[in-house]
């Protein structure tokens, strides 16, 4: 059941689809980063990198919704219900002139916009216009954790295990899948 509540969401920008969503899912990211991290016992900062690649519509409008500022909010452990709008800015900026990000707002690594934050204007992931994918690196480029998460409207966030899930579950409710 979804209420007016989950329907109408404050945002940081014109779009909750391109603003809240991947705002959560960059939050998402970094927390399942630090639960995996925890769970295999690997210490914090053997994160030396966070690469945030947007696909299609994201990437397209981008800049002009403000999804750049969102994911870097996110990253830094923001969630859009409780930031503050007036925080986000001063952040971004703060990332962009000293490339340090403090993920989850405790580990700090080195972040630089240009090259960890990457728009694809002319990829489209094949699940969903609204797509993103979120990488994890140790110090000699080893993949520590990878998650695509897709922005399906209304501020609302599914990672690809989701996304296949909620298909299915769609195509069998309409006779289109068989057991």
């Amino acid at each position: 059941m979804i209420s007016l509540f989950d329907l109408f969401k404050i945002g940081v920008g014109p779009s909750s689809s391109h603003t809240v969503g991947p705002m959560l899912a960059a939050l998402r990211f970094v927390e399942s980063l630090n639960e995996t991290l925890a769970s295999q016992k690997i210490p914090v900062d053997r994160v030396a990198r966070i690469l945030v690649e947007l696909f299609g519509s994201l990437a397209l409008t981008g800049l002009g919704h403000r999804t750049d500022r969102a994911v870097v909010a996110g990253l830094a452990g923001y969630h859009p219900a409780s930031v503050d709008p007036a925080q986000i800015d001063p952040l971004f900026q703060s990332v962009e002139t000293s490339c340090e990000l403090k993920w989850l707002g405790r580990f700090p690594l080195d972040f630089q916009l240009k090259r960890d934050l990457r728009f694809h204007y002319s990829i489209f992931l094949p699940q969903h216009p609204n797509g993103l994918r979120c990488c994890a690196f140790d110090e000699q480029g080893g993949l520590l954790l990878s998650r695509e998460y897709f922005s399906v409207g209304g501020g609302f966030v599914v990672d690809a295990e989701e996304l296949a899930a909620q298909q299915s579950n769609r195509g069998q409710r309409h006779g289109l899948l068989k057991n």
